[in-house]
């Protein structure tokens, strides 16, 4: 019966084990992927304060995008150029509304685009977590949640760019 007991008290440790790592390993995916999009997104959210505009796209070379900036807030200054990542959807003599990085001529998409681009990171890790959750915690109906959420905000994200 000892002996019993013991292998019992041992599976019951090693799936406790698996659980406790593979819900750190998702959890971990979950903040690197907040983190990751909240560098960009705090400047699309919190626009109280900042510097807001228009940027009208002169050119596009080397992943970024320059052209003038016309400011739209109170206290801010209009700049000959500022530059924006091209990866963000933009298309050559248009012009978009964006927001300024302090102390920086670098700008990002405001309006719903743009923050759906700056949250794009979370929905990455959200469909690398489910696979986590699915596999590693067993529980389907969480790991569909977390890919059904990834999904559309990259869908979603990919659409309004």
């Amino acid at each position: 019966m000892p002996a019993l007991a013991s292998r019992q008290n041992a599976v019951v440790a090693l799936r406790f084990g698996q659980l406790a790592a593979m819900g750190t390993v998702a959890a971990l995916i979950l903040i690197a992927g907040v983190w990751a999009s909240w560098g960009t997104a705090q400047h699309v959210m919190l626009t109280k304060g900042r510097e807001r505009g228009t940027m009208t796209v002169a050119r596009c070379a080397d992943d970024r995008c320059t052209g003038p900036y016309r400011p739209l807030s109170d206290g801010s200054t209009a700049r000959d150029r500022v530059v924006l990542d091209s990866e963000v959807a933009v298309d050559k003599g248009r012009t978009y509304t964006v927001a300024v990085k302090p102390g920086s001529d670098e700008v990002v998409r405001t309006g719903t685009g743009g923050l759906l681009y700056a949250w794009a990171p979370l929905g990455g890790a959200l469909l690398l977590a489910s696979m986590v959750v699915a596999g590693g915690l067993r529980l389907p109906r969480l790991a569909w949640a977390f890919g059904g959420a990834g999904l559309t905000l990259l869908t979603a994200a990919f659409i309004t760019l």
